[in-house]
């Protein structure tokens, strides 16, 4: 059962005598645990019509370059294959989501679509709002416990959200079946593109080529399952005591198919909770309060993307202390290149460059060092923001623009003050030494990325 707090109504048409109910997917990218699809189908068979899946197909998303649409294309593929499976259609083309929905949405009884946090998923979603002729109804399917249902206003810190988020788990981490369709829709002759070459739908996208795709992630949902199933079985037990060291690979790796919704959190949930032991619960902790936490903060502050997103103690401190003397100030072109004097951050930002991915940890680091080495706090995020939307995998959500604001002092108190830093907390590279074998760590992304110093 789909629970109605997870259903919105984004205009008010009514239902009309259509050829077929559109399920527009944009940010779930799935089949399976996917709640926006599960509503769809039974809207469809309610309506004795076949179901058809929309994918908009846009050049210019906001940041997003050759390896994100490299990793996007290889969950689509999948998406595709599940689809026909199950009997459904699937429509793509080449085309900013919001026009495209509108084309389709003119032969529908009813469009559903899946629930996007950033502003041009809200764009997008309020563009389709207002021009299709349909009902246009919305279902929240990237987070376990509903985004109001938790709060109705941006919260501080962890601590203020998760006790709202665990009084209202019990209800939404239920498990979500899968709804046959009763007419096929296989046959329908609607204009799409093929997904299935990815390398030829790459070829012929106008975007940014700089950034390569990665040979360790490989998108789709049969990968997240993979890397899922090896967590579970072999380092969820030690997630708690090992998760801040790089050098373990203790983390669970699923952060990028989150961010193409290529994998339910839910379902994640569901395969975690029925273990034992303070990894779980650690582990819980991160794929629910944490990251819930950035679905909020992202929803109800509309600068979350800028350094203005920041609390007033934040800003406050960091103006303070601007003109404190930096001892190392690095230019946008020297960070990227990793060319700074520190051998951890270096690997960091490499490891981001090369893999795609930078071990959390690091990245606290790393963004900490940034607003170290910068002349000013303001530059010092849009760099920070800047990099980490480029080369991370999952940078561009929620969960990104909460870390780079953390950074920052976001979902974080005031600490000791000292210079430049003012109070926000502070990291160094004794920290780093005390906490794990940092050169290793720097041994370990050389051999990994084919880094071969002299």
């Amino acid at each position: 059962m789909i629970e109605n707090s997870r259903i919105q109504i984004l205009n008010d048409k009514k239902a009309v005598k259509g050829k077929y109910v559109v399920y527009w997917m944009q940010a779930s990218q799935r089949v399976e645990y996917n709640h926006a699809l599960e509503y769809a189908i039974q809207q469809a068979n309610e309506l004795g019509k076949p179901l058809i899946v929309f994918f908009g197909l846009t050049d210019n998303f906001p940041s997003a370059n050759y390896r994100h649409y490299a990793f996007m294309l290889d969950g689509l593929k999948e998406v595709n294959a599940a689809l026909n499976e199950r009997g459904i259609k699937i429509i793509v083309r080449h085309v900013s989501p919001e026009i495209g929905i509108n084309q389709i949405a003119k032969n529908a009884s009813l469009v559903a679509v899946d629930r996007g946090y950033t502003r041009i998923q809200r764009y997008w979603r309020k563009c389709a709002a207002g021009m299709i002729d349909c009902p246009l109804i919305q279902i929240e399917s990237d987070v376990v416990v509903p985004l109001e249902e938790v709060s109705a206003k941006e919260e501080y810190s962890a601590a203020t959200i998760r006790g709202k988020i665990h009084r209202r788990l019990k209800d939404f981490l239920t498990p979500l079946k899968s709804i046959k369709i009763k007419k096929d829709s296989l046959s329908l002759r609607i204009e799409t593109i093929s997904v299935d070459e990815t390398k030829k739908r790459l070829a012929r996208l106008k975007i940014d080529r700089s950034v390569k795709s990665v040979n360790n992630f490989v998108g789709g949902l049969s990968q997240a399952k993979i890397k899922l199933e090896e967590f579970i079985s072999g380092r969820l037990k030690k997630y708690d005591i090992l998760r801040n060291d790089p050098n373990q690979k203790a983390t669970s790796d699923l952060s990028p198919y989150l961010h193409f919704g290529q994998i339910s959190p839910l379902y994640i949930a569901l395969r975690v909770v029925g273990t034992k032991g303070a990894g779980r619960d650690a582990f819980l902790e991160e794929l629910i309060v944490r990251r819930e936490l950035s679905m909020n903060f992202v929803s109800y502050n509309q600068n979350y993307d800028t350094y203005d997103c920041l609390p007033d103690w934040c800003k406050i401190t960091l103006k303070e202390h601007e003109k404190d003397k930096r001892e190392y100030i690095y230019s946008i072109g020297q960070l990227e290149k990793a060319e700074t004097h520190d051998p951890y951050w270096n690997a960091a930002q490499e490891e981001m460059v090369y893999l795609g991915k930078m071990h959390g940890y690091m990245r606290m680091y790393w963004g900490k060092k940034i607003l170290e080495w910068t002349e000013r706090p303001e530059e010092a995020y849009r760099i920070a923001l800047y990099l980490n939307d480029k080369y991370e995998l999952d940078g561009r959500d929620p969960n990104g623009y909460a870390g780079v604001a953390w950074c920052f002092g976001m979902h974080d108190r005031p600490w000791q003050e000292r210079p430049i830093f003012g109070k926000i907390r502070y990291m160094n590279a004794e920290g780093l030494r005390r906490k794990f074998d940092a050169d290793q760590y720097v041994k370990m992304v050389e051999e990994k990325c084919g880094i071969y110093r002299a």
